[in-house]
C-alpha cells in the first residue's frame, strides 16, 4: 500500500509555533505522597476506601506503584482494593488540588500569556514568543520541568513540538518525568510507528473497528484515503486523516470557550427513592441557575446525567423554547427530564445538571423574552 498523498486542497503544516504540552505525573496523588513522605513507594489511590463505603465509589486517579498492580482511573474502589488490598486508599480534596494548580499556572504564566489549561492537571503553552530571553523550546521545556518539582515538589512531563496534537501526544511518550521533542523534519516518522491507539478519539469501543481494517498504527492509518476514513469513521476519520500527516493547525486558546455549566454529585449512600431524587436535582439545579445567572449567561439547552448502580450512565437533553437563566423553569425542565428517562428500579450512584448553547444577552442586537 502506498501512504495517502496530499493534493493542492490540502491545509498544510503550519510548523512556525512552538508548542508544549505539560501533563502532571499522577497529579493527585503526587501531591498527597509530597505532603506526606510516608506514602513514598506505597500503592496510594485517590477514592473513598470500599470498606467505608459498602463497596462503593471509584478511583479518581492512583501513583504509579498502584498502577503495578493494574489499577487505574475510572476504576470501582472495590476492584481497585481486590487488585491491591493493601493500598493507601485516599478521599482526595479537589480545592486543595485547585490551589496547586494555580501555583503551577503561576510558572507557565512567567513565559507567556498563551496558556490554555485542559485539567487541573494538564495545559499547553504557546511559547514561540516567550516574555523573556528567546531559548530554545527544549530548554524551556527543562526550565518549566526543573522550577515545578524545586518549587512546587511535584514532577510532570512535557511534549514539545510545532501543534497541540503532536505535543499531547509527546508528552506521555516518556512519562513520568520526561521530555519528548518531535520536531517537523520527525513528525511523519513518529506518527506512523505510533499505535493506533495512541491516536486520541480512538477508544476501545472503536479500536475492533480499526484493527478490523488492518489499522494498527500511525503508518497503517496514513495507507487509506480521506474518502475512505469519512466512510468508516466519519468526522473523526476525517480529523485523523489531517492528523496522521502532521496536520493539526489550531492556535492554543488562552481562554477556553465555556461549552457548558455543571454540576454532579456521587453519592456514598446511592439514592433509592423519588424524593431523594427530586431533591438533589433540585440542589444542583439551583447551583447550576446561579452560576449561570452569575456569568450572565442564557442557556437554550439542559442535560440530565443519570449513572446507575452498575455504573450505566445516561444523559438526555432538552431544547428550550427560548434562553433562559430562570431557576424556576429550568427546575421544570430538569423534572420533566427526569420524570420522561429516569427510573428506580435501579440505585443511582451519580445525578448531573448542565446547560449549555449560551448566548451572551450584552452581545445580542435583538431583545430575547425571557421566561419568567
Amino acid at each position: 500500500m502506498q501512504y495517502g498523498i496530499l493534493t493542492f486542497k490540502d491545509p498544510v503544516p503550519d510548523i512556525s509555533r512552538k508548542i508544549l504540552h505539560v501533563d502532571m505525573d499522577a497529579f493527585y496523588a503526587s501531591i498527597e505522597m509530597r505532603d506526606d513522605p510516608s506514602l513514598i513507594n506505597k500503592p496510594v489511590v485517590i477514592a473513598h476506601h470500599p470498606r467505608e463505603t459498602g463497596g462503593k465509589g471509584i478511583v479518581s486517579t492512583c501513583n504509579y506503584e498502584a498502577r503495578k498492580y493494574g489499577i487505574h482511573s475510572a476504576m470501582s474502589a472495590l476492584e481497585a482494593f481486590k487488585l491491591c488490598p493493601h493500598a493507601v486508599f485516599i478521599p482526595g480534596n479537589r480545592s486543595y488540588y485547585r490551589d496547586v494548580s494555580q501555583e503551577i499556572h503561576q510558572i507557565f504564566n512567567s513565559y507567556t500569556d498563551l496558556v490554555e489549561p485542559l485539567s487541573l492537571d494538564e495545559a499547553y503553552l504557546d511559547i514561540t514568543k516567550q516574555k523573556e530571553d528567546n531559548i530554545s523550546s527544549l530548554q524551556t521545556a527543562r526550565e518549566i520541568q526543573i522550577r515545578i518539582k524545586n518549587q512546587i515538589g511535584l514532577s510532570c512531563s512535557i511534549g514539545v513540538s510545532y501543534n497541540k496534537f503532536l505535543a499531547k501526544i509527546a508528552s506521555d511518550y516518556h512519562k513520568p518525568y520526561g521530555i519528548t521533542v518531535v520536531r517537523p523534519e520527525e513528525a511523519i516518522d513518529f506518527l506512523h510507528q505510533l499505535s493506533i491507539e495512541d491516536f486520541y478519539g480512538v477508544g476501545r469501543k472503536s479500536l475492533p473497528h480499526f484493527e478490523s481494517l488492518g489499522i494498527r498504527t500511525g503508518a497503517d492509518l496514513a495507507a487509506y484515503s480521506l474518502e475512505e476514513l469519512i466512510t468508516e469513521f466519519g468526522k473523526m476519520g476525517h480529523s485523523l486523516y489531517y492528523k496522521v500527516r502532521g496536520i493539526h493547525n489550531v492556535p492554543v486558546k488562552k481562554y477556553r470557550e465555556r461549552k457548558s455549566i455543571g454540576k454532579e454529585t456521587t453519592f456514598r449512600v446511592f439514592l433509592m427513592s423519588e424524593e431523594a431524587v427530586l431533591k438533589n436535582i433540585k440542589d444542583l439545579t439551583s447551583k447550576v441557575a446561579d452560576k449561570l445567572k452569575g456569568k450572565g449567561l442564557l442557556c437554550q439547552t439542559l442535560t440530565l446525567k443519570i449513572r446507575y448502580d452498575d455504573f450505566q450512565t445516561i444523559t438526555r437533553q432538552i431544547h428550550l423554547e427560548t434562553p433562559v437563566d430562570n431557576k424556576e423553569y429550568l427546575l421544570r425542565q430538569a423534572y420533566q427530564l427526569w420524570e420522561k428517562h429516569g427510573h428506580l428500579d435501579q440505585d443511582i450512584r451519580l445525578l448531573g445538571i448542565s446547560v449549555s448553547s449560551f448566548i451572551d444577552p450584552k452581545n445580542q442586537p435583538q431583545a430575547i423574552k425571557l421566561l419568567l
